[in-house]
């Protein structure tokens, strides 16, 4: 079995067994991936200004048709990362894995 087959074979149990499921505005099906919800610190000082900055990570397959300004609701409690969000922007990591930057909707 090639490598690249291996991995892809992880991936799909790390999400089946992990995973978070969102629904994601144009998509009829759930889109697998993985919520996080970070603290951000202020980037100079030491102040902590609270801020969070929430990220859903798919697969590069499963990322196709995903675009920026497209909402995703992510039913988690909200300390969790639950919450609607708009997308804001599409970072490649290069490991296969496309990461999207979110901005929440209040």
């Amino acid at each position: 079995m090639a490598f690249r087959d291996q991995v892809a074979g992880m991936d799909a149990a790390l999400l089946e067994e992990l995973g978070d499921e969102v629904e994601i505005e144009g998509f009829d099906e759930p889109v697998k991936g993985f919520m996080s919800v970070p603290w951000q610190q202020p980037k100079v000082g030491t102040i902590n200004t609270g801020l969070r900055q929430p990220v859903f990570s798919v697969r590069v397959g499963d990322a196709a048709g995903i675009k920026e300004g497209q909402q995703l609701v992510c039913d988690l409690a909200p300390a969790d990362g639950g919450g609607r969000y708009v997308i804001a922007k599409r970072d490649p990591d290069g490991t296969g894995w496309i990461n999207f930057a979110l901005r929440e909707v209040r």
